[in-house]
């Protein structure tokens, strides 16, 4: 039987209703986002997923427990699966990071591929640590389905790199809070990918 990975997307925060950059604040679900959540788990109940791991944040953690006792599965924690780390844009509306830092935005925006700063995550080292740890923890559970619950970034980093496309195209790749993207094993070349 061929295996699915299920890549999530935690449901809406605070943060993406006010479009704010969350980054790493430890801020929980919106009411909306566990709504969402639950619809998940209900559309998901049938899938013979046997884990869940997560990132590390309150929301990541959050969307995965709500998934953990409607699927009845256990749930890992992986730090590889959490969000990109910006840290002095935590919080801040997308106008307010345009206000004090200048360029940053416009070039994270325009160009995200060769965005970097000091002290900051360049999608490269993004997409690097998250691959790691979907490989580590597919490894460790060869025979089930997985369900991964990440964040946007991470998830769209996943997404290219599945279908083979350059980090030039993550503005191209579309996952609402709340949304599935399946990975489905392919013995040709890997993994199928639909969002």
């Amino acid at each position: 039987m061929k295996r699915t990975l299920y890549l999530i997307r935690h449901g809406a925060t605070g943060a993406n209703l006010e479009n704010r950059f969350a980054g790493r604040s430890p801020e929980p679900l919106h009411p909306t986002g566990i709504q969402q959540i639950h619809e998940v788990g209900t559309e998901l109940a049938s899938s013979n997923i046997t884990r869940i791991a997560c990132g590390p944040l309150p929301r990541t953690r959050q969307t995965a427990e709500i998934l953990k006792n409607t699927l009845n599965i256990p749930v890992t924690v992986s730090d590889g699966l959490t969000e990109i780390n910006i840290p002095h844009w935590d919080g801040l509306t997308k106008q307010e990071i345009r206000d004090t830092f200048g360029d940053e935005y416009p070039t994270w925006l325009n160009s995200p591929e060769i965005f970097t700063l000091p002290g900051c995550e360049t999608l490269a080292e993004v997409q690097a640590r998250s691959l790691q740890a979907l490989t580590d923890i597919a490894s460790a559970e060869p025979a089930g389905s997985l369900l991964i619950v990440s964040h946007l970034i991470v998830l769209r980093c996943l997404v290219l790199y599945f279908k083979d496309m350059g980090l030039k195209d993550f503005r191209k790749i579309k996952v609402d809070n709340g949304s599935v993207v399946r990975l489905t094993e392919n013995t040709m070349n890997g993994w199928s990918v639909s969002l």
